[in-house]
């Protein structure tokens, strides 16, 4: 990469302030909640037998535990914020052999590894299109080869938990497949089986870029469009900003679920309820993100991000509340320059039970990625 081109992404980066994130959006819920719950516990423990000092006791133990010790571990841990973002032990479901896709519904897919960094290597999945047919015979320099059919390429970058086989993942993959796209998706450092290696967002995004440099080397002049859901939304909105500095924007940008920055996140998501309202929360449970390089914000990235993009949102998302996305969809409307392609937000219905992880059960999805796809094809909007 030349010396001007590398300068220009470093000043550029500078302007990503993880920090000094304004927004502050918070989900209150139901008024006095919190102090029903306590309530209810106490008069439950009362009914029981217990003393009213007993009931007192316990509660200042719990308030100490709850509200100064937790928070205080939680802050000065980078180990317990690292897999409390990324969620990587959780291995749901279990016994995968992800040598064979097949088995977990995916034919025509194959098994291999990549090298994202000198001892790390990543598990990924090659999903070829439908029209390959379920038992394709080629080895792995003929699935290559196939990468190059000028069929439409997703890179799909999972969010936190689970692996590349978790079901609702693997019922998207067989939407993409059934419209003739190829699929790649693999697993981040620290996930499933690739290598057991902390993540942070540095090192995740490292993985993301690994796996997308592999895929364009193979292309040639078909579309690659990068598809992030959830948490993986905040990776590829830092892997296409960095693309798009380097002049190698791709062919367009899909964020499922996304959120907008992990602070707001954090204090929107449900783990943080009974926290939500203590003093200092963003002291003890914000500000440490950004210092162990935790500080997804999508909400400024996406301002260097000149490709087409799409935005997807239910609005019964528990996980990450729908407000958050359009957040992300405003920000992406206000700081985004006249030479950058459209932003297209498509909501979903709370009724329809989408939630988090099931829009890919959208009978009008296959036609909304269509007029995507079209759309990444066209010069201009």
């Amino acid at each position: 990469m030349p010396s001007k081109l590398k300068e220009k992404i470093k000043n550029q980066a500078k302007k990503f302030k993880p920090k000094l994130v304004l927004s502050k959006l918070r989900q209150e819920g139901p008024a006095g909640a919190r102090r029903l719950v306590w309530l209810f516990v106490a008069f439950l423990l009362y009914y029981r037998g217990w003393s009213v000092l007993s009931i007192i006791q316990l509660y200042l133990e719990l308030a100490v535990f709850l509200f100064i010790a937790l928070p205080f571990v939680f802050k000065y841990t980078p180990w317990i914020q690292r897999n409390l973002v990324f969620l990587p032990f959780v291995r749901w479901p279990k016994n995968v052999d992800f040598s064979n896709p097949s088995a977990e519904g995916l034919p025509a897919t194959r098994n291999f590894y990549l090298q994202s960094e000198p001892g790390v290597s990543l598990g990924v999945w090659h999903i070829l299109p439908q029209s390959c047919g379920d038992t394709p015979a080629g080895d792995d320099s003929w699935y290559e080869e196939q990468l190059g059919d000028d069929k439409t390429v997703i890179l799909y970058l999972h969010g936190n938990s689970a692996h590349r086989a978790g079901p609702h993942r693997v019922e998207l993959y067989q939407v993409l497949r059934a419209m003739d796209y190829h699929v790649i998706c693999c697993d981040y450092r620290g996930y499933a089986d690739s290598s057991q290696v902390a993540p942070n967002e540095t090192g995740v995004v490292t993985d993301a870029r690994a796996v997308y440099d592999w895929v364009v080397a193979r292309t040639g002049a078909s579309k690659v469009i990068v598809w992030g859901h959830s948490l993986g939304t905040g990776v590829a909105s830092h892997l296409v900003a960095d693309l798009c500095l380097e002049g190698n924007t791709p062919s367009g940008l899909v964020l499922e679920s996304p959120f907008n920055n992990i602070f707001d996140e954090v204090r929107n998501h449900p783990m943080a309820w009974v926290w939500r309202k203590m003093p200092w929360f963003d002291w003890f449970f914000t500000t440490s993100l950004a210092q162990n390089d935790l500080g997804f914000v999508s909400d400024q990235r996406i301002a260097v991000i000149d490709c087409p993009l799409l935005i997807l949102h239910a609005e019964d998302d528990a996980v990450v509340p729908f407000k958050l996305g359009k957040a992300l969809h405003d920000c992406a409307l206000q700081s985004r320059g006249e030479c950058c392609r459209a932003v297209e937000f498509r909501q979903f219905c709370g009724e329809l039970g989408y939630a988090h992880k099931y829009i890919c059960r959208a009978p009008e999805l296959p036609q909304i990625v269509r007029d995507f796809e079209r759309r990444c094809c066209e010069d201009e909007d």
